[in-house]
């Protein structure tokens, strides 16, 4: 399964014209993507409002991730506050997969952003996040905090954002994007000894762990044949032929 390195800003002397910092509103971003991520099969570990960039950097670079994703919003330069719009998505140059999930994640944008021709992709090897880590790194700047329309943009819309976000994080995985659903739960039914989980909802993909006889799945979601399932700390794929719900 997709793993993902969430990193929501920590910057929280960035004020919001209207209100509130880009730390708030970038984890509160975060927070409406958490179940989005869940219910799409996509894993997550996150950094944390007292952590830093540089921290944030480390605790990607410990780990095994598919993605870095880094929520911005960004400031105009001083003369031009509030005067400027818009959507960067940074990706580091000759990374093919950050350079993709930066291209689906800002055409994903185009269609609920009001000035689509605002919004574009660009390389860069100046932000931290973006040059230093091992994973494949996208860096959002989502609108400019010191524009009205922006910020109030950013506000009003976290939902539709998250689920648009998480959409073009589906495509780039290529997982179904699914919505979140109430938990169910099943026990594995078939007559030998286990039941396959897989990585993704296809019989070809990889197996990341085995369910025996009578055990227990905490069901997340169902697509095409297929329910996602939690089953211990693992999360994957169970053909729902051999699962019984309970």
């Amino acid at each position: 399964m997709p793993v993902i390195y969430l990193s929501p800003s920590t910057q929280e002397n960035n004020l919001y014209v209207n209100g509130g910092t880009e730390e708030e509103w970038m984890n509160r971003l975060a927070d409406a993507m958490e179940p989005y991520l869940t219910a799409s099969g996509i894993s997550y570990v996150r950094n944390t409002p007292d952590m830093t960039a540089a921290s944030s950097i480390r605790a990607s670079n410990a780990g095994n991730f598919d993605l870095h994703l880094a929520l911005h919003s960004n400031a105009a330069p001083e003369g031009r506050y509030g005067q400027v719009r818009g959507v960067i998505v940074y990706y580091f140059p000759g990374s093919a997969q950050g350079q993709e999930a930066a291209t689906l994640i800002a055409n994903g944008l185009k269609n609920i952003y009001p000035l689509p021709n605002l919004i574009r992709t660009e390389s860069t090897t100046s932000i931290g996040e973006v040059r230093r880590v091992r994973a494949p790194s996208v860096f959002l700047e989502l609108g400019y905090h010191d524009n009205p329309d922006d910020a109030s943009w950013v506000k009003n819309n976290l939902d539709a954002i998250a689920r648009n976000i998480v959409l073009s994080l589906t495509e780039f995985f290529g997982l179904p994007f699914l919505t979140p659903q109430p938990s169910r739960r099943g026990v594995v039914d078939v007559s030998w000894g286990y039941l396959n989980i897989r990585d993704r909802p296809d019989l070809s993909a990889p197996v990341v762990a085995r369910a025996y006889d009578g055990a227990s799945l905490t069901i997340l979601n169902q697509w095409q044949g297929w329910y996602l399932v939690r089953f211990g700390d693992q999360l994957g794929w169970a053909s729902s032929d051999f699962v019984t719900l309970i």
